[in-house]
């Protein structure tokens, strides 16, 4: 069984269409956690390794709530991440990882589309967080395995502009949204964001190697508008070595760093 350990929980990696990668860690690492998000949401989650991610960052301790002191267990049980995956087998997979983490109590796996996701949700229901690591090979030829092929091309489900239009309807006044996108697709993505009347407020460019342009970004939106986004750049490896900054942010999750 193929399982990718991080210092505080288990990620199986078996049954998921996409596995566990860099991208996926780079976002869980990156994006905007902050202490008051209650209700957080992961479109495509794969394996949930960037929800469980997001429990880590939002609990702050790694504890069942079954086990936590009387005085904190609502804290934690007000937290709630759900995750969404249309592959059964992806959901099911996120839903073992789920239960066997230290923060079983708040995450929920869904083996839904994100229309019948929607369609679901009571009224007036708002997430804090929005994030997802979203097919992008919009042009590219459609992979021979047919889930995998589902997971990585826009053509086949979900895409940003999709994750947008629900963001736009169910994310809280003051919440963020954040994707890892390929680098090239920034332009169309700030244009449609705004289109849905959320704006850019940060943006992670990632490279691998300091002569190399950067080919990921982390790119992160709200409701508010923001005359100058923060704009940063994370490279990954210099020399054979990972880089101390991403070192440091990858430093509460993998074991080597």
């Amino acid at each position: 069984m193929g399982v990718f350990r991080f210092k505080k929980f288990e990620v199986v990696n078996e049954r998921s269409a996409m596995k566990v990668n860099t991208d996926g860690v780079l976002l869980g690492a990156a994006m905007t956690v902050k202490p008051e998000d209650r209700n957080l949401l992961d479109i495509g989650t794969g394996t949930g390794t960037i929800a469980l991610m997001a429990a880590q960052r939002v609990n702050g301790e790694d504890y069942h709530v079954a086990d936590a002191p009387r005085n904190d267990v609502e804290e934690v049980v007000n937290i709630h991440i759900d995750a969404i995956d249309i592959d059964e087998p992806s959901a099911s997979e996120a839903a073992m990882n789920f239960r066997n983490s230290p923060w079983s109590g708040c995450l929920h796996s869904h083996n839904l589309s994100l229309d019948q996701f929607a369609q679901s949700l009571p009224e007036g229901l708002s997430y804090d967080l929005i994030f997802s690591n979203p097919p992008y090979f919009e042009d590219s030829l459609t992979a021979s395995d047919e889930r995998k092929s589902t997971a990585r091309h826009t053509s086949d489900g979900l895409s940003y502009r999709d994750i947008f239009e629900f963001a736009k309807d169910r994310l809280a006044q003051d919440g963020r949204v954040a994707f890892v996108l390929p680098a090239e697709q920034e332009a169309a993505l700030c244009r449609y964001g705004r289109m849905c009347g959320l704006h850019l407020f940060r943006i992670l460019r990632i490279r691998t190697v300091p002569r190399k342009a950067p080919t990921r970004m982390i790119a992160e939106f709200s409701r508010q508008r923001v005359d100058a986004p923060e704009d940063t750049v994370l490279t990954i490896q210099n020399e054979g070595q990972y880089t101390q900054e991403y070192l440091s942010l990858t430093k509460e999750f993998y074991l080597f760093a």
